[in-house]
């Protein structure tokens, strides 16, 4: 194995050494496609070929100080504006070849295919091209932040204080008037005794003013995106910046607007080709010789497999990942104050401990939900960073879908898929009101809800649940599971909502603790609200509670009558306990339902809201349990008399104004829930 390792080291220094003068292929970070596409073999697609021919005619264009080049072809309505910009610390060379890379990649259909408008973005230059004209225009949307996964590990206080210091430098550096790098500047600052960060902000052929402006918007919202962590990119049509923990740039500026003459070019790519393809093809085939031979002699040390994966798993956890996507990305708030017509009261859904919730309609006819941080909420800018970036690597059929976001001063913002049947606790439970002395019950929504929706509801919560807990390549605990974070689309799917209290656990992670309680009253496992211990049956407990809650069409704690214990969960188990668990049954449904599932619910329901956490099944087995009725359940045992232990307790609000002190929830006798109450700090004994 020693003689592989060191063939392979040979032949790796040799490739190196005469690959040198090759410059580097560019690597590729984002496309941009919009304005609807042309007809193929159009004057238009002749115009987009000849702006990017091999006459160059957009690389010879000698263009301004910055690296940046323009050029127009054509007349209306045909005409094509292109603009391309290579990194300002690059040597001619290697501007031109990520410029043949980029415009490659366009002709061949690669990057927005047909597509009138584009954007192009690599690690060493852009592209861009429209039939609208963009020269010397600010343009700060679509905007991509692109953030390394990894945290700094120590001094991290210090770190964010030496980045945005950093920033703020060269930001002044990159604006200033009559320097011959303008709208770009490199840089590093000490975080540590022995690292340093390394910076870079560029800008188009704007002004210094709207550079300005540019970046300090995209650095402003580095305590959002990249808080503690060791790298990131952020792009956008006229400016972009990156910072990494090691050197990724030339310490010595070069001037890359000067084109290599035809002939010299010519020459060059020749001798490119040569170097790279030979040295190349020998690489591979050695490779695969030496990969034989070390295989068969690998398989008989096994020793080193488990070595070997765990370096390969390590490497994907610092895969560079991106908040935003095509599908995912930062609107202006001018965009989403037009859509909910600047957030009417008419236009309102709700409201909640995020803040309001509005509808609205984006230009091209989609409709949205809009959840507005309000100000004086006690979720801030970690929840929306958390819901944010939780969000959008999470996919699944039964999780709700975030469009987007915007951040703009102080205003956050969340765009999701409007949901055309709001969220459960709207259609599920009883709205009681009084006339006189009669109680009267309000049943028009609910009896939307059948059996079979709602038994098709709880098993698509089990099944979200169970991609957030095993199935995804994120480990997440919810932490606030209840009604009314659960979604219905239009045919009645349930979508798990409001990520921003959500934990997220490493792979083989099974418990955290923590004092900063977060959650519900009346769905959280007792565990978590009095010790601080999180873990997945928190979300099953929760899930129980959710269970009963869409069997009997009431509210956790919203029994009033003195014969019945004052909770759900001691009503359920005690007609369980006397046989008559069908009365626990909302009685819009009695005539329409099938009993064995039912019961199985009622019964999976109890497993999950038992006192012991180690008692209550995974949701793994419970999709299995709703699913397979030959699965035999376990006799579930006494559950958690959460409202009453809690009651008793004494709990210390970090809000002191919140009207619900914990004295008036022990003795009031209201109809209103307390279910209802979010709790953004609650400090247990």
């Amino acid at each position: 194995m020693r003689y592989c390792i060191l063939i392979i080291f040979i032949i790796y220094h040799l490739v190196c050494t005469f690959a040198q003068p090759t410059s580097r292929q560019p690597i590729f970070y984002r496309e941009f496609c919009s304005g609807g596409n042309y007809t193929t073999k159009s004057t238009y697609h002749g115009n987009i070929n000849f702006l990017l021919s091999s006459s160059l005619t957009l690389f010879n264009n000698e263009g301004v100080n910055n690296g940046y080049r323009s050029s127009s072809i054509g007349s209306d309505p045909d005409v094509v504006h292109g603009a391309y910009q290579c990194r300002g610390d690059l040597a001619t060379e290697e501007c031109q070849n990520c410029f043949d890379v980029a415009t490659a990649d366009i002709k061949q259909n690669i990057r927005c295919p047909n597509s009138k408008q584009a954007i192009v973005w690599y690690d060493l230059c852009n592209l861009r091209y429209s039939n609208e004209t963009f020269f010397s225009v600010l343009l700060q949307k679509p905007v991509f932040y692109m953030v390394n996964q990894t945290s700094v590990t120590t001094n991290q206080d210090e770190f964010n204080k030496s980045l945005v210091g950093l920033m703020d430098r060269l930001v002044r550096e990159s604006t200033v008037s009559g320097q011959s790098t303008k709208s770009f500047a490199v840089g590093a600052a000490n975080f540590s005794v022995s690292r340093q960060i390394y910076g870079l902000v560029q800008c188009a052929d704007i002004s210094s003013t709207d550079c300005n402006k540019c970046l300090s918007q995209v650095a402003g919202n580095l305590s959002v995106c990249c808080n503690g962590k060791v790298g990131a990119k952020v792009l956008n049509p006229s400016c972009n910046f990156r910072y990494e923990t090691y050197p990724f740039y030339q310490s010595k500026i070069v001037n890359a607007t000067s084109p290599l003459p035809p002939g010299k070019r010519n020459h060059s790519a020749g001798k490119i080709v040569i170097i790279v393809v030979v040295p190349s093809l020998i690489a591979v085939l050695c490779t695969i010789a030496i990969w034989y031979l070390c295989s068969r002699k690998a398989s008989r040390e096994p020793s080193q497999l488990p070595l070997r994966r765990v370096t390969r798993e390590t490497a994907e956890d610092n895969d560079i990942y991106s908040i935003q996507s095509v599908e995912s990305v930062q609107f202006s708030f001018r965009t989403i104050g037009a859509a909910t017509d600047n957030f009417s009261t008419a236009n309102k859904l709700g409201e909640g401990g995020f803040g309001s919730v509005y509808k609205g309609t984006l230009p091209d006819g989609q409709d949205i939900a809009v959840k507005r941080l309000s100000r004086n909420s006690g979720q801030g800018e970690e929840e929306f960073k958390n819901e944010v970036v939780l969000l959008v690597k999470l996919q699944h059929r039964n999780l709700v879908r975030l469009l987007g976001f915007c951040l703009d001063g102080k205003e956050r913002l969340l765009i999701y898929n409007f949901m055309p049947n709001s969220s459960l606790d709207k259609l599920i439970f009883v709205a009681y009101f009084i006339i006189g002395l009669c109680e009267c019950v309000d049943s028009v929504k609910r009896t939307c809800l059948d059996w079979e929706k709602r038994y098709k509801i709880i098993g698509g919560v089990a099944r979200g649940l169970l991609y957030l807990h095993e199935d995804s390549r994120l480990k997440i605990i919810h932490r606030d599971l209840k009604a009314s974070n659960i979604l219905l689309d239009a045919e009645m799917n349930p979508k798990i909502a409001d990520f921003g209290m959500a934990r997220l656990f490493k792979v083989d992670q099974t418990q955290a603790s923590t004092v900063r309680i977060v959650g519900t009253y009346g769905y959280m496992a007792p565990e978590y609200a009095m010790h601080g211990k999180i873990s997945e049956k928190s979300d099953v407990f929760s899930f129980g509670v959710l269970v009963l809650e869409i069997l009997c069409g009431k509210k956790n704690n919203s029994f009033n009558d003195p014969d019945v214990s004052g909770d759900l969960l001691s009503y359920a188990w005690r007609q369980w306990n006397i046989g008559t668990a069908l009365d626990l049954l909302d009685p819009i449904l009695k005539d329409n339902h099938c009993e064995s599932e039912v019961m199985r619910c009622i019964h999976i329901g109890l497993l999950c809201v038992q006192e012991n956490a180690s008692d209550r099944p995974t949701m793994a087995s419970i999709v299995l349990m709703l699913n397979n009725f030959s699965t035999n359940l376990p006799v579930p045992s006494v559950p958690a008399f959460f409202v009453r232990s809690f009651r008793e307790s004494k709990f210390r609000w970090d809000d002191s104004k919140d009207p619900l002190s914990v004295s008036d929830q022990s003795t009031s006798k209201s109809s209103q829930s307390v279910n209802e109450v979010s709790m953004t700090e609650l400090y247990p004994r």
